[in-house]
């Protein structure tokens, strides 16, 4: 099945017989619970929520969520929570993780852990965004937003890696990868330009198969038909990109949120390249945003 808007990752997730299992590191907000419940009600996900059991059960009395529809792993500091529930990916008891009502810092930090986190010995840890753009024609792949600042070679091949496998799973068999430049001319001082150059010719040479990359290319002849054809870009990314790979954390995080502000654009995001997906919910994020990102991590689940 074809994944044409964000919702249709709902049905996908509904005609599952075995559903994937979720656990929330520190649950102790109203607004995790709340996409949680939804979730499982759709009958997206199977979840368990660690975190102190009083107040996850007042939150669950003031709302009216049957807490009989969750596990309960009892724990009243974040740090021990979200350690608790990165413990229960290593040992089998859950698929995807998410974060609750704990910082960011603490919650990488029990996922990049040497020791007893989930991130295998020089992974590449990256956020992946799914967007659709009212004023786009299919939904975009958007990578990195949120991670990392600037990225290298290598970490910008594992990033084209991970939002083609992204969107592999929503059903698009061939990619089409836009590496984002400020132009479509390779000059040697900008290195956004250069490594674009070298990673579309990698893609033509078959060190990265099952895809088409294409760049440098600057965002409106990415997603512009009538820009390229002004410009004589003949490409088949051109104007119909699956996939928008940034060339550092500020063009990204601007994309972003210029769309979800200003454009009305809806989205699910995860990080990739830990042992299982993982939410990653910005404060700013709604509860419909955070329910999106469960679904998208169940599917992305292997």
């Amino acid at each position: 099945m074809k994944i044409e808007k964000i919702t249709d990752i709902y049905e996908v997730l509904k005609g599952r017989t075995e559903k994937k299992r979720l656990v929330v590191a520190y649950a102790n907000d109203s607004h995790s619970i709340e996409a949680v419940a939804q979730a499982v009600e759709m009958g997206l996900v199977e979840a368990t929520l660690v975190g102190d059991t009083e107040v996850i059960k007042q939150i669950c009395a003031e709302n009216g969520y049957d807490i009989s529809r969750f596990r309960i792993v009892h724990e009243t500091n974040d740090t021990k929570g979200a350690e608790r529930a990165v413990e229960l990916i290593r040992n089998g008891e859950a698929d995807v993780l998410m974060k609750g009502l704990v910082s960011t810092d603490k919650y990488m930090h029990a996922i990049l852990n040497k020791e007893k986190g989930l991130v295998d010995p020089n992974a590449v840890i990256s956020h992946v965004t799914v967007m659709e753009c009212p004023a786009y024609h299919k939904l975009l792949v958007v990578s990195d937003v949120a991670i990392i600042p600037c990225p290298d070679l290598k970490q910008k091949t594992a990033i084209i890696k991970y939002v083609t496998k992204t969107a592999k799973k929503l059903g698009i068999d061939t990619p089409k990868v836009a590496m984002i430049a400020p132009t479509e001319q390779v000059l040697p001082k900008v290195q956004s330009t250069v490594d674009a150059a070298i990673l579309a010719k990698m893609n033509e040479r078959g060190q990265l198969p099952g895809m088409i990359v294409e760049g440098p290319m600057a965002l409106d002849v990415a997603v512009d038909r009538e820009a390229a054809e002004i410009k004589k870009m003949h490409s088949p990314v051109a104007g119909d990109a699956d996939c928008l790979v940034f060339p550092n954390l500020e063009s990204g995080n601007v994309f972003y949120k210029t769309n979800t502000k200003l454009a009305g654009a809806r989205l699910g995001a995860v990080l990739m390249g830990a042992r299982v997906p993982s939410v990653l919910s910005s404060r700013g994020d709604n509860v419909e945003t955070k329910l999106n990102s469960i679904a998208l991590a169940a599917l992305l689940s292997e």
